[in-house]
């Protein structure tokens, strides 16, 4: 029998690093969204403040499996 995948955009955000973004964002979207197999990430971006980086956001695809 074939699978079906379905992909969602969503964000994760960080004061820590990028990845903490994206492994954020994973965590949450789990928790109602099942079967998910794969993350691509689309677009990193930062908040500087006085010269450092202080807030990371991760924009992320999620791909999973429809039952």
């Amino acid at each position: 029998m074939s699978e079906v995948a379905k992909v969602i955009e969503v964000v994760g955000k960080s004061e820590i690093s990028w990845e903490d973004a994206i492994s954020k964002a994973v965590f949450v979207a789990s928790k109602t969204v099942h079967n998910i197999k794969g993350v691509e990430v689309e677009k990193m971006t930062g908040k500087v403040t006085d010269g450092k980086i202080t807030k990371y956001k991760a924009t992320v695809k999620l791909i999973f499996v429809v039952e």
